[in-house]
């Protein structure tokens, strides 16, 4: 568990959020960037379970969106060099 999970633990544990639940939560907000931006959700306020799942839902949604594009830019990328090279020889 990262740094970050382990602060976003401490903080649902606090607000009152089932143990199991939480652990649960804090497993798939693994990164500091999902935990990060749970973090920034649950301390605006207490939130029904349903409304912090759906919320982890779509941060790790996000998470894969902008996981997808870093996988395209860095294919077009090595296309664009193989281009290039073809052109160079």
């Amino acid at each position: 568990m990262s740094e970050k999970s382990k602060l976003l633990y401490d903080l649902m544990m606090r607000k009152g959020y089932p143990e199991a639940f939480t652990r649960l939560i804090c497993a798939e907000m693994s990164t500091d960037f999902t935990a990060e931006r749970m973090i920034s959700y649950i301390s605006r306020g207490k939130h029904r379970l349903e409304d912090v799942a759906d919320e982890m839902l779509a941060i790790m949604d996000l998470r894969n969106h902008i996981k997808s594009k870093h996988i395209a830019e860095h294919a077009q990328a090595a296309v664009n060099d193989l281009y290039r090279n073809i052109n160079e020889e």
